[in-house]
C-alpha cells in the first residue's frame, strides 16, 4: 500500500533530519527551505524539492515544519497562505506556549489546522529507539497522521490546547539543561582540586539515578507527591538548613575560582522561600517561591 506523501519545510539539522527519516520508512517527501541548496543531499535520496512554499504546501495534505521559530514560518508561509487550506501543519520549531496558541488562531484563520510538537531528542536520535514527540491539537488531526508522524519517534498526545506540547517540551528542556549545567559546575569544582572528571563521574551517575528511583534519595518522586499534596515536612532536613548549605556551595565555588552564578541563584531562590516563611519546610517548598515570582 503506497505511503501517505509528507511535506517538510524547514531543513536545517532536525528538519533535514525528518525529511530523511520520512523517506527512510517510504514516504513520498517534497522538501522546501530558504536556502534551496541544503536540499541537494535529500533530493539525491528520491525527495521532490518544490520551488515555492505554495508548491510545498500543495504537495502534501500533512506539511512538517522544522525551523528556527514560529517567525519563521510566518517569513516563509506569509505570500502563499492562499494554499494553506485543507493543510494540516505539524510545526515542530521551538516557541512559547502563547505563541503557539496565536499560530493556532492564525492557521485556522487561513483554512489549516495547527498540531504542535516537541521532538525530545537530538537530531541524531530521530526515528530512533527511545525518541518521542509530545503533540497538541485535535487528536482526531493526529490520529489520521498518527502513522506517518510516528517515523520521527513515539507520540505523546498532551492535550487539545495546542500551547501544551510547549509547556512539556520547555520544562524537559529546562531539567535537561539545568541537570546537566550543575553537572558540569560539580566537575569544575572537584576539577579545581586536580580530580579528573571520569573520576567523578561514577558519583554524578549515581545521584542522577538514585533521584529517578524509589529509594530514600528518589526526590523525583518525593516532590511529586509533596507538590501535588500541597505538604512538604520538613522533619529533620529543613529547607533553612538547606540554604545555608547552598551558601557554603557557593563559598567552594568562590574558593575554586569558578563562576557561581547558578549556585547563588539557587542560594537566594533557597532564602527567598525561606523568607516566605517556609523555612521549617522541606525542599518542596521552594515551590512556593518558584510560582510567586520575585517582583
Amino acid at each position: 500500500m503506497p505511503k501517505t506523501p509528507v511535506t517538510v519545510i524547514g531543513l536545517g539539522p532536525m528538519g533535514a533530519t525528518m525529511a530523511a527519516t520520512f523517506l527512510e520508512h517510504g514516504h513520498p517527501t517534497t522538501v522546501w527551505n530558504r536556502t534551496a541548496a541544503k536540499a541537494a543531499p535529500l533530493v539525491e535520496k528520491g525527495a521532490t524539492l518544490a520551488a515555492t512554499p505554495a508548491e510545498a504546501l500543495a504537495a502534501s495534505e500533512l506539511v512538517v515544519i522544522s525551523q528556527t521559530d514560529y517567525t519563521a514560518m510566518y517569513d516563509s508561509l506569509k505570500d502563499s497562505t492562499h494554499a494553506l487550506k485543507g493543510r494540516v501543519l505539524a510545526n515542530l520549531s521551538s516557541g512559547s506556549p502563547d505563541e503557539l496558541r496565536r499560530a493556532g488562531d492564525w492557521a485556522s484563520g487561513h483554512g489549516a489546522e495547527l498540531l504542535t510538537g516537541g521532538i525530545m531528542v537530538p537530531p541524531p536520535g530521530i526515528g530512533k529507539p527511545g525518541s518521542y514527540v509530545f503533540y497538541s491539537g485535535q487528536e482526531k488531526t493526529l490520529d489520521a497522521h498518527r502513522e506517518t508522524l510516528r517515523a520521527l519517534g513515539d507520540i505523546t498526545f498532551v492535550g487539545t490546547d495546542v500551547g501544551l506540547a510547549m509547556l512539556y517540551y520547555q520544562a524537559q528542556l529546562y531539567l535537561f539543561w539545568s541537570t546537566t549545567t550543575a553537572y558540569m559546575h560539580a566537575l569544575a569544582l572537584v576539577g579545581s582540586a586536580g580530580v579528573s572528571g571520569e573520576q567523578f563521574r561514577p558519583f554524578g551517575t549515581a545521584l542522577v539515578s538514585a533521584l529517578a528511583a524509589d529509594g530514600p534519595m528518589g526526590y523525583l518522586r518525593i516532590i511529586t507527591e509533596e507538590v501535588d499534596s500541597g505538604l512538604s515536612p520538613g522533619a529533620d532536613n529543613t529547607l533553612r538548613m538547606q540554604a545555608v548549605g547552598a551558601g557554603h556551595v557557593v563559598e567552594a565555588g568562590q574558593e575554586a575560582g569558578i563562576d557561581t552564578t547558578g549556585p547563588t541563584a539557587l542560594k537566594d531562590l533557597f532564602w527567598r522561600a525561606v523568607d516566605m516563611g517556609h523555612g521549617d519546610g522541606g525542599l518542596s517548598s521552594v515551590f512556593e517561591a518558584i510560582r510567586a515570582p520575585a517582583t
